[in-house]
């Protein structure tokens, strides 16, 4: 009998929006968002770290001075009281992603063998 992969995978997307994870990492967010100091803080280290990544994908060289420019910004995050729990509950959601990924992955990986990464 067949199974529908995708009726598991909405049960598994109800299951990560029910678990602690999700719900600490959605009351930091909000926390953030609803702080205007804060939510501008954060937009600006989101926008530096995309531009540096689509720099990075196309071949671009990334300049010293946008560099510096990266690690104040970052600096002044991490500083953030808000902004630096809520960066700790992504890093904490990030976990489960990865986790439950290596559990999908397990029949692939027991068919072909460990791929190295």
């Amino acid at each position: 009998m067949a199974v529908n992969l995708y009726d598991h995978a909405n049960e598994l997307e109800k299951a990560l929006r029910q678990s602690d994870e999700y719900l600490l990492l959605k009351k930091m967010y909000d926390e953030v968002n609803n702080d205007e100091s804060a939510n501008q803080l954060f937009q600006n280290f989101r926008d530096i770290q995309l531009q540096l990544q689509q720099k990075q994908m196309s071949g671009m060289e990334i300049s010293q001075e946008e560099v510096e420019q990266a690690q104040k910004v970052a600096a002044l995050v991490q500083q953030h009281e808000k902004i630096a729990r809520l960066m700790e509950a992504e890093q904490r959601m990030s976990m489960v992603i990865q986790d439950l990924n290596k559990v999908i992955m397990k029949p692939l990986e027991e068919l072909y063998g460990s791929v190295q990464q």
